[in-house]
């Protein structure tokens, strides 16, 4: 998968530095990946979910949370939010 962007995920470890190691394992599987469909994404990630037109990640050991669209006919992925475990609890995505 092409993931749009890295820079994300640098600008989130930068300020929790403990998230480098795993958001950088997400990244590496994300991009080797070949996802058709959600389907797909649960065979590499069980934990992750579809929220709305999201899909959200468990980092870390659920520290943390990566929210996600997808654009499998393009091979896509957009980085929407890295979030803590705490931030992510605040927000409201189906709605």
């Amino acid at each position: 998968m092409h993931i749009i962007s890295r820079k994300r995920l640098k600008d989130f470890w930068e300020v929790h530095p403990q998230a480098e190691s795993p958001l950088s394992a997400w990244y590496q599987a994300a991009k080797a990946a070949t996802w058709k469909s959600f389907d797909d994404v649960r065979e590499t990630f069980r934990s992750a979910d579809q929220v709305g037109d999201a899909i959200v990640f468990n980092i870390g050991g659920n520290k943390y949370r990566l929210i996600v669209k997808a654009e499998y006919k393009f091979g896509r992925l957009y980085i929407r939010e890295v979030l803590t475990h705490a931030d992510y609890s605040k927000l409201n995505l189906k709605g």
